[in-house]
């Protein structure tokens, strides 16, 4: 591989990692070349992609504040499944491929800016997607907002049963 095809793929690592929060490095060792046909379409429909690396030409697009442990990821054969939308979905899609084909191994990776250990990775498949999450906040922060609401309507229905007593009490 000469030096320009080097510096291009070194520039496409380091647009993937940068503008890609969440990335998974796995070992692909017994993966065949459908298995990883089927993989990718799998992930294009998610939006996110699987890309087989060079670990040099990773290491070297890596950011130098990269922590060691995922600086080790990158030994023997990898490749990486990426995704700037729902890192926790992806996961999942990873991990389901991984059980059905027993092929991918992880060995580490990011999720949103943080590494993790590859032990961790059934915590993370675990997770609540992100938009999940995003509507549970949204319900908490509307709970408070109902209450005061009742609040405010309340004296108006207590008014208003009390005028349908009255009524009834002068009907009698």
């Amino acid at each position: 591989m000469n030096k320009q095809t080097k510096s291009a793929r070194i520039d496409e690592l380091k647009g993937i990692f940068a503008s890609h929060g969440t990335f998974y490095a796995f070992d692909y060792n017994k993966m065949t070349v459908a298995q990883a046909t089927d993989l990718r379409k799998i992930l294009r429909r998610q939006g996110s992609g699987f890309k087989v690396v060079k670990n040099r030409l990773a290491l070297r697009s890596l950011r130098e504040d990269a922590p060691e442990d995922l600086r080790k990821a990158f030994r023997k054969p990898t490749a990486i499944a990426y995704t700037s939308g729902d890192g926790i979905g992806l996961a999942r899609a990873m991990k389901e491929f991984q059980v059905a084909n027993k092929v991918l191994v992880l060995k580490g990776g990011v999720v949103e800016g943080t590494s993790f250990a590859p032990a961790r990775f059934d915590e993370i498949t675990k997770l609540a997607s992100r938009t999940v999450l995003l509507g549970k906040v949204g319900y908490l922060m509307a709970a408070p907002l109902r209450g005061f609401l009742r609040a405010l309507q309340a004296p108006a229905a207590n008014l208003g049963i009390l005028l349908t007593q009255l009524k009834d009490q002068k009907q009698q």
